[in-house]
This record gives structure tokens, sequence and C-alpha cells, in this order.
């Protein structure tokens, strides 16, 4: 049971609030909750949360804006809940700073297993970069450039290195096709996403040689990728 860690759920559906609320204080969480972006900056002067999840269609101040007023000055995660039909204001959200969606409607043991996902992945504040990542069946040594997935070393060009680094940065967290192409390739590189995918079906290639349907890169189909590190 989590130690009552603190929730901010935004939503202009009194519906959809008090599930959220009933749900995630079952399991411990401490919650608070406000119906437009507005709200939820005010509330956020005086209680920090350790998670947002957010709805992107509200009066006052979406949940796009929130977003990136939020991001501006912290890193906490944050989950969008989107309705189906909305890709591109998905894609907006990922852009705008948040690290998840899930769609409307959904069922609340996924969502509680996205928060405690990332509540459990959440870096400490003010955390120096590693020189090693350790995560789930990798390692990886950024300065010798070597990589060991489930101690097999695998050999990876520098741009597949880069690729699987960034990735690895924010396991769990959906990565736009864009954050990748401009995080690995620079900003002219922004609309190739076939280029990408190239890349992503040779690094696949290589960290799971035998297995048919892909486990640690995951497709967000017409998003991006999802980096899930193994146990």
């Amino acid at each position: 049971m989590p130690n009552h860690r603190r929730i901010l759920v935004v939503d202009d559906e009194p519906q959809i609030t008090r599930v959220l609320r009933t749900s995630l204080s079952s399991q411990g969480y401490d919650i608070r909750a406000a119906n437009d972006g507005e709200t939820a900056l005010e509330i956020m002067k005086d209680w920090t949360p350790e998670l947002v999840i957010t709805d992107l269609s509200m009066p006052n101040m979406d949940g796009l804006e929130l977003c990136r007023r939020i991001r501006s000055v912290s890193q906490i995660p944050i989950i969008v809940l989107s309705v189906r039909g909305e890709e591109r204001t998905k894609i907006q959200a990922l852009d705008a700073g948040a690290d998840d969606y899930v769609t409307k409607p959904f069922g609340i043991d996924e969502l509680l297993a996205r928060v405690r996902a990332h509540l459990r992945r959440a870096p400490a504040v003010g955390s120096e970069a590693p020189t090693l990542i350790e995560v789930g069946d990798f390692h990886i040594d950024l300065a010798a450039h070597k990589v060991t997935v489930r101690q097999r070393e695998v050999h990876l060009t520098p741009k597949e290195f880069d690729l699987l680094v960034f990735l690895s940065r924010a396991p769990g967290k959906v990565m736009t096709h864009r954050a990748l192409l401009n995080a690995v390739w620079g900003g002219n590189s922004t609309e190739q996403v076939e280029y990408l995918r190239v890349f992503v079906g040779q690094l696949r290639k290589k960290l799971e040689p035998e297995t048919a349907s892909p486990r640690y890169i995951v497709t967000e189909p017409w998003v991006g990728y999802r980096f899930e590190p193994g146990a």
C-alpha cells in the first residue's frame, strides 16, 4: 500500500473525478481534485503532487496548456486522459510534456498500473545524470558505449546506441516520433518517421534476436514508442 503519495486529478466531469478519487484513495494515495487547469495550478501553489492525472478538454485552461505550465517548473509525471479519435491531440499532449495517456473509457486497473509504474520510476529531484543506466534487463555504460541485455553484450551502431539511451532514460513513457527524431537526429529530421522505423526495427533485432513479438520497444500506433526494460 503506498504511503499517501500525492496525486492531483484534473477533470471537468464530476463522475470521472468521483471514480478516480474513490479508486485512488482506496489504494492509499492522497488525492486532490480540480475541474480545470487554472484551479489545478492554484492547488499546486500550496500542495505539491507527485503525479498529475488530467483530462485534455476542459474550460478556462485545457490539459495541453496545463502540461506546458507544469513542465516549465516541474518534472513530475503527467498522465493525460483522452477520448478515442483524439490521436493528434494525444501527440500534442505528449510533446507538451505529458508522460503517458489513457484512453476513455478506461479500465481502472490499467490506470492504477500506470500510476504505480510512473511513481516507481519518477527520478529524484536534483539527481545528476548517471554514467551507468541499469534498468530492468539492461546495463548501459555511457562512457564505454557498451550495452548488456540479460548479461549478453549487444553491439550497436552509434545512432542505435543514442536511440536506446534516450528511450532508457524514460522507461514506461510514451516517446513521440518527433521527440525521438529530434533528440537523436536533430530538428531537421522530425518528419522522417520511416527513417525512425528502420532504426527501431534494427534495434529490436539486436535486443531480442529470437523474439517474434517486440517486448522491450513497444509501438504506440500513430504516436511513437514506449521502452519497457523488463523486470
